[in-house]
């Protein structure tokens, strides 16, 4: 193998040009990056950039020792497979080997009106700059963005309003009847939130809704989620990203997908993810480098992210859609901090954390190795959650 594009500029894009150097690969490498900017981190982007804290979130990577070769400014156009060739705006360039981490792509609404989102770090310098005191500020969408965004929003002094076309907050995420727990956390920050609203267009000076109502606003915020960036991609299955197997690899061998583009197997939960959190992004290309370069290798991390909101820290990890049943530990509507359990019989298959980081640590051990874990002892707050393990008679 002599030549190995990297395709993508993000966190996904830089790990797996270090795992490819740390793996003794030592052919030519040339990374493609759509933004003129060294990858960097985007969890700063609703938080500690939106708020003036940080002005750059660029990944500590030593280019000068990983002798790779930088696309900056240049983006993928098409990919002929039999050719093992790459189109891009920088010309065509042929691989040995092709890792694919061009990441997602915002979805906007329509309407002439400017929207702001959050993906890049332009857009959150752009939105911070209109983020002032007394701005009317209108959110579409409730969702882990959005909830982000109207923190910082409210925080700086701005009016801020969230429109969510779901019946509750992370509805999506969590179903209605978590998303509701949430609910309150708005009014306290001070932040309208209005539920069951859809959205008919995005105006110059607002927001028209479906009914006819019109939300003056100075700054809209599009977060609604994303679609997997492979427009350019033929030749591959895609279906809610591209296709991979369990060690990351396409139907052709000398091409891996990692990051937000990949729909990857899970064999732990029997059914095909697609993971938009930082943490795949960070270990997921160990694992598809390893299986370009010919090793046996599966990645099969449960799924982890987090969102800090209205003061507190949420925390995820797993997979519960199709769990059979969900265990609470501590009061939602009573306490600060509380969690929620989903099992499978005595498995646990995720765990939601407010507030309480010790009991997310110690539960997504138990995930990770399929410990057997007691539901009664998960829902006494006084049971560390690492000594819920079901006794064995």
């Amino acid at each position: 193998m002599e030549r190995v594009i990297v395709v993508g500029g993000g966190l996904a894009g830089v790990r797996a040009v270090e795992a490819l150097r740390a793996k003794g690969y030592a052919g030519r490498l040339t990374l493609v990056g759509e933004e003129p900017h060294r990858p960097y981190d985007r969890p700063p982007l609703s938080k500690a950039v939106l708020v003036g804290e940080r002005e750059d979130t660029t990944v500590d990577a030593s280019w000068d020792s990983l002798d790779c070769e930088l696309l900056l400014g240049h983006r993928a156009t098409g990919l002929r497979v039999e050719d093992r060739v790459l189109e891009t705006t920088a010309g065509d360039l042929p691989y040995d080997g092709l890792v694919i981490a061009t990441g997602a792509e915002t979805i906007r609404l329509p309407g002439p009106g400017h929207q702001h989102v959050i993906r890049t770090i332009d857009d959150s310098l752009a939105l911070r700059e209109k983020l002032v005191p007394g701005a009317r500020v209108v959110i579409v969408g409730a969702g882990w963005i959005g909830a982000e965004v109207a923190t910082t929003a409210a925080k700086l002094g701005c009016e801020v309003t969230v429109l969510e076309a779901a019946p509750a907050p992370l509805a999506n995420a969590l179903g209605p009847e978590l998303g509701a727990l949430t609910a309150p956390w708005y009014a306290e920050a001070g932040v309208r939130l209005r539920c069951g609203v859809k959205v008919a267009s995005i105006e110059e000076g607002g927001v028209a809704l479906v009914d006819g109502e019109f939300l003056p606003a100075e700054a809209v915020v599009v977060g609604i989620g994303v679609r997997p960036s492979l427009g350019w991609v033929s030749g591959l299955e895609v279906e809610n990203g591209l296709v991979v197997d369990a060690s990351l690899r396409t139907a052709r061998p000398e091409i891996v997908a990692v990051g937000d583009c990949a729909a990857w197997w899970s064999n732990r939960y029997g059914r095909r993810l697609r993971v938009e959190h930082w943490d795949a992004a960070l270990n997921a290309p160990d694992v598809a480098v390893a299986s370009l370069l010919g090793e046996e290798a599966v990645y099969d991390d449960p799924p982890y992210f987090w969102s800090e909101q209205f003061g507190r820290m949420v925390q995820y990890v797993g997979h519960h859609p199709g769990a059979e049943r969900m265990v609470f530990r501590g009061d939602p509507a009573a306490d600060r901090s509380w969690a929620v359990f989903w099992l499978d019989g005595d498995l646990l298959r995720a765990v939601l954390t407010v507030a309480t980081p010790r009991d997310l640590m110690q539960a997504r051990r138990l995930l990770a190795a399929g410990t057997p874990v007691d539901a009664e002892k998960l829902a006494d707050p006084s049971v560390p959650v690492r000594n819920a393990v079901l006794a064995v008679s």
